[in-house]
């Protein structure tokens, strides 16, 4: 006879926990496990990373969920090797094989390529993506043997560092940091880059380094996760406004921060300013996103008085451990 399953009990966690994404899991089984083990009600991601890559993953719980969308729009830095010479089905290690080519490309070549694709470029996202078309995802497709028509997206590449380069041998490569816009796809990059220098390519190694103002130097893996007390856990998380990076601070008076917190706007002597966080000044404490124009703040994502009360909580409690 089985033994009955333990449910697991949910409490409210809040903050932003920089999880070093191991290699296989997709972006939703790294949250779901981190979920279960800091036992949160509610918890969100910033943006997928590949299950073949690694690197920072900034999972958000319980008030955090809020301001998610907002890193969606992050610049992002990867490194990547480039395996030369063999174009695959997925433009990564875990497709078929399509085509062989031999290398015989230049330094010279390589380095007037990379320029080629540094700044504005045009990308033709993958079949192996999670991207929709009519409501699936073209993987999807991909896996039916379907090839459906994709529109050209523009994307910026604003750095593409050559970290080290193997153009002999039987495994000739790249290995490269690529600093690039939101939507960019890496695997994309690189076997463009492989079809450039006439000979293919696909990607043998991705990982995600920086995202926004995340550093995978700030990272936990989910084996320390695990080894950790549930406190601990707790403690690893980084607090709600660590992803409102840019924002200007503004705090209020108890009086004010009560009426902003309703939805009221409030008239003071600010300048005009697209992206604000809002603190109350005794609590300190988040109240939310607002804009400045022509002397009003006007409120754009509150939390709730629970949530900030949460919050608070929280905060003590991690300070008292």
């Amino acid at each position: 006879m089985q033994a009955p399953r333990t449910r697991v009990q949910r409490r409210p966690v809040h903050g932003v926990l920089l999880l070093d994404k191991p290699l296989g899991l997709s972006s939703n089984q790294a949250l779901q496990k981190v979920k279960w083990l800091l036992r949160a009600e509610k918890a969100g991601h910033t943006g997928t990373l590949d299950p073949l890559a690694t690197g920072v993953l900034p999972l958000c719980f319980g008030a955090a969920t809020k301001f998610s969308q907002i890193h969606l729009d992050a610049d992002k830095t990867y490194e990547t090797v480039v395996r030369l010479g063999v174009k695959t089905s997925t433009a990564d290690a875990e497709g078929e094989v399509l085509q062989t080519r031999p290398v015989t490309c230049s330094v010279g070549q390589v380095v007037e390529v990379l320029d080629e694709f540094t700044g504005p470029i045009t990308q033709v996202p993958p079949m192996h993506s999670a991207l929709k078309k009519d409501g699936k995802a073209l993987y999807e497709y991909a896996r039916e043997g379907v090839e459906v028509e994709r529109e050209a997206r523009h994307v910026t590449i604003h750095d593409l560092e050559l970290l080290d380069m193997q153009l002999q041998g039987d495994a000739p490569s790249l290995r490269l940091r690529v600093t690039c816009s939101k939507g960019t796809y890496i695997r994309t990059l690189g076997e463009d880059i492989g079809e450039a220098l006439g000979c293919g390519g696909h990607l043998t190694y991705l990982r995600r380094v920086v995202t926004g103002p995340f550093d995978v130097a700030a990272t936990v893996t989910v084996e320390a996760l695990e080894a950790m007390t549930p406190e601990q856990r707790v403690e690893a998380l980084h607090p709600v406004d660590a992803l409102l990076d840019g924002y200007e601070k503004l705090v209020l008076d108890n009086d004010n921060a009560a009426r902003f917190l309703s939805g009221m706007r409030r008239r003071g002597d600010w300048k005009d300013t697209e992206r604000v966080m809002v603190f109350a000044d005794k609590p300190h404490a988040l109240l939310g996103t607002a804009h400045t124009k022509a002397g009003e703040l006007i409120p754009v994502r509150l939390l709730s008085p629970a949530e900030i009360g949460e919050t608070l909580t929280q905060q003590e409690l991690t300070e008292i451990v």
